[in-house]
């Protein structure tokens, strides 16, 4: 039984839940529930990220004591985490003292990487993290992601030297040793690497109170992208425990605007600690709302438990592991998404289940005896992570389905008394059903699990009520 690790970006606690998040937990958790699928013991992490100042300054003006601050944000993305019916198996704040302890310890062991200098530059409050005169001339200034004007700073720093690993990064990732998807993304990301340098892995204590201290130096906090890269390893109980069962991750899934901190920090992280890289590094776009990217401001912001709310987890899983392409920015508007469970959900999948249930029970014909089949090219799309093209090749099964039974009319057989046709139609039906219930599993588990009742059952039975009924 092989081994898989799965990881997803911790976000930080200052703020709701976003439509971002739910990608990195939806895209994860499919991809763990295929592994399960085929044999693999899985470990599958998620987190939250709570230090820094941003999260500091939140709890201010909630007039929070920044423990309880923290412990209510935190369970809030344990709550959305599970209602995305995403299954982890590791959960890690970076509060916790274990981690807080073990990260000191990784700072030890990158100490011959490691030296102090004072900087002067551009930093920005949002990414919490400066950025190179280039960069901030490119964006005139402003940062592109906050939308706030960069600072012009001066501090004396703890710096990693990732000059030291440049080389043995560019090979891992042009070798595809640490595989980047989508492909572009690599050629970003190779890029971005030539011109990065050293970066700050801490801040003076006066400037970034809430964090973590560097060992040694009571002076100095680490930057909060030091504490929260390491999670993925402090999660395994490294540097305490042998974790070469578990690592390198089989894959991380990560936002497109994190992915330099992914591809070029964290593997300079682990190159110092003698670690090897993670095998795959899975990168999504953004959701855009009618062609714009959300903003609080512009008052656009999809909140992913309205979504749910408004016809079950079911649909919002597919609406956003299908119509939401894995690696590319895609666009959502309620439109979009009503159509998609009417005409997709409720029409395809949940007519023909009602159907053929109720075509079953009408001619009482008995469950077929059915063990699903390999399937090459799904299994060559979810192995590439081509999560948004499975899905497809899954649908159009089920549509191809729906066809099938105009064609070879059940209930013209059945009128005609030829029972023995009758049962054949009806039972390669039901059966290539099952067949595509199971390649549905892993994107929509607990749909897959009652359609598999139904048709599994010593009698079959329709569902009472429609899987997906439609809306008005």
């Amino acid at each position: 039984m092989a081994k898989t690790y799965i990881t997803t970006a911790i976000p930080y606690v200052n703020g709701a839940p976003h439509i971002g998040h739910a990608l990195d937990y939806l895209q994860a958790d499919t991809y763990a529930r295929y592994c399960k699928l085929r044999g693999d013991e899985v470990r599958f992490q998620a987190g939250t990220d709570e230090h820094g100042n941003k999260i500091f300054q939140k709890a201010l003006e909630a007039d929070q004591n920044i423990k309880e601050y923290i412990g209510h944000n935190a369970k809030k993305f344990q709550d959305f985490i599970h209602s995305l019916e995403a299954e982890y198996t590791d959960f890690i704040r970076t509060t916790d003292d274990d981690h807080q302890r073990r990260c000191q310890a990784i700072w030890q062991k990158l100490a011959p990487h490691i030296y102090q200098d004072t900087y002067e530059g551009w930093y920005c409050d949002g990414c919490e993290r400066f950025v190179t005169d280039k960069e901030h001339d490119e964006h005139a200034g402003i940062c592109p992601d906050h939308q706030i004007p960069y600072k012009r700073l001066s501090e004396t720093n703890y710096y990693l030297k990732i000059s030291d690993f440049k080389p043995r990064i560019k090979s891992a990732i042009e070798s595809g040793e640490m595989c980047i998807l989508p492909e572009f993304r690599k050629r970003e990301i190779l890029k971005l690497l030539a011109d990065t340098p050293d970066v700050s892995i801490s801040r003076p204590r006066k400037n970034l109170s809430w964090g973590i201290p560097v060992p040694g130096d009571d002076s100095q906090v680490m930057y909060v992208w030091m504490d929260a890269l390491t999670n993925y390893l402090t999660v395994l109980g490294y540097p305490d425990n042998d974790i070469t069962d578990w690592w390198p991750a089989t894959a991380q899934f990560v936002g497109k605007d994190i992915l330099r901190f992914h591809t070029i920090i964290w593997p300079a992280i682990l190159l110092g600690l003698d670690l090897p890289l993670p095998r795959t590094i899975v990168s999504h776009g953004h959701v855009l709302v009618n062609g714009q990217k959300m903003s609080k401001s512009i008052g656009n912001v999809i909140d992913p438990l309205e979504v749910i709310e408004r016809h079950g987890i079911a649909a919002c899983r597919y609406y956003f592991l299908r119509h939401v392409d894995t690696f590319s920015d895609a666009d959502f508007t309620w439109e979009k998404f009503e159509s998609a469970y009417n005409d997709e959900l409720a029409n395809d999948l949940g007519n023909l289940v009602q159907r053929l249930a109720t075509l079953s029970a009408k001619n009482q014909i008995t469950p077929p005896n059915f063990a699903p089949t390999p399937d090459d090219e799904y299994t060559k799309l979810m192995d590439s992570f081509h999560f948004s093209k499975a899905f497809d090749y899954i649908w159009d099964k089920i549509q191809d389905l729906n066809r099938h039974i105009d064609d070879t009319k059940p209930w013209a057989l059945a009128k005609s008394g030829d029972r023995e046709q009758l049962e054949q139609v009806m039972h390669s039906l039901v059966s290539n059903l099952l067949q595509a219930n199971y390649l549905l599993q892993p994107f929509l588990p607990f749909i897959s699990t009652r359609i598999t009742e139904i048709f599994t059952a010593s009698e079959i039975t329709p569902p009472e009520k429609p899987l997906f009924p439609k809306s008005i």
